[in-house]
């Protein structure tokens, strides 16, 4: 693995809800849904019976499955069931759940009949899993089948080994509104979105795509639990960093509309730069809404206005820029 030094900006603060996703229903379906919260009350969406009280043996038995998890044993399980979101498992008196982006091989499909209709051939076969997530208190038994191609001990010593600033090559596993989980050798990792791009992501899937290969820098080593948060933007310089030595106010530029709302719409000049073409400097007298003067992916020129590369602002006067282009240059009048 290898350092880089891009890494102005702080990383996001990890959130718990980001791991959750992990169990999230239906990665690309089609209405947002919640998170998986119980295992037993997903098996009773799936058909099944939950227990009306755990079995007498089952403290034990979670005992044992964090033995497993901290030896990094791998287990064959029988297939007992699915969901929108994955597998079901069962494991002497413990219901586990794999979700579809631990699976090997499971195809991008966005469709959720498609993806149920899949899953369903799964059951009744067997898996080789590793426990990637456990909670006594909650109920959650997570494995994975991606995590159980790995030699024991090897997720523990690639964690052992990489710091913050290493750059390391994984797979996308999954895209979630809030980023992209990567594969790193058996290791889960996250993309948060803000660490996507220097410029503006509206989702994951117009960045990344699952199955593909990336390289990503390593922001947070989170060994007890296994985690690590990455980032694909601080392989780059913050293009922001240095905006007052490649752009001058006045100077004329050309730049694409990215988005359009109430306030003004922006314009994307280079990757990560985005000026913002404010409501008032759109054009001269009334109209009721700035999509009126410009649309998404509009290309245009503009005058800079004003550049603050601490505030990561630039200002693109449009109504400026329409006066000058009809304006005759020197010579022609």
């Amino acid at each position: 693995a290898t350092s880089r030094e891009y890494s102005s900006s702080p990383a996001p603060e990890l959130d718990e809800s980001y791991w959750r996703a992990l169990l999230r229903e239906g990665e690309q379906a089609e209405e947002p849904s919640r998170l998986y919260g119980d295992i037993d009350e997903e098996l009773a969406h799936a058909g099944a019976h939950p227990h009306p009280s755990p079995p007498l043996h089952a403290h034990s038995d979670w005992e044992m499955a964090q033995g497993i998890m901290d030896r990094d044993e791998s287990l064959d399980l029988l297939v007992s069931g699915f969901n929108r979101g994955g597998l079901l498992v069962e494991w002497r008196s413990l219901r586990g759940f794999v979700p579809a982006s631990q699976l090997v091989d499971f195809p991008n499909i966005a469709n959720p009949v498609q993806r149920q209709r899949i899953l369903a051939t799964r059951v009744g076969g067997t898996l080789r899993l590793r426990v990637i997530e456990l909670s006594e208190a909650q109920n959650r038994l997570i494995l994975s089948e991606r995590a159980a191609q790995t030699a024991p001990g090897e997720r523990a010593d690639l964690l052992s080994r990489i710091r913050p600033g290493d750059t390391l090559q994984g797979i996308v596993t999954n895209l979630c509104d809030f980023g992209a989980f990567v594969d790193l050798v058996g290791l889960e990792g996250l993309i948060h979105i803000s660490e996507l791009s220097w410029g503006r992501v509206g989702h994951p899937s117009e960045i990344l795509s699952r199955g593909e290969t990336v390289q990503v820098h390593v922001l947070e080593i989170h060994a007890d639990a296994g985690r690590v948060a990455l980032s694909v933007k601080r392989l780059h310089p913050d293009p922001w960093a240095t905006v007052h030595l490649r752009y001058a106010v006045g100077e004329m530029v050309t730049g694409v509309i990215t988005n359009v709302g109430d306030f003004g719409a922006f314009a994307r000049i280079e990757e990560g730069l985005e000026g913002l073409i404010h409501v008032s400097e759109l054009a001269e007298g009334h109209f009721l809404h700035p999509r009126n003067v410009v649309a998404e992916g509009q290309e245009l020129t503009a005058r800079i206005l004003s550049i603050d590369g601490r505030a990561r602002r630039l200002g693109l006067p449009l109504r400026d820029d329409r006066d000058a282009q009809a304006a005759p240059a020197p010579g022609e009048a």
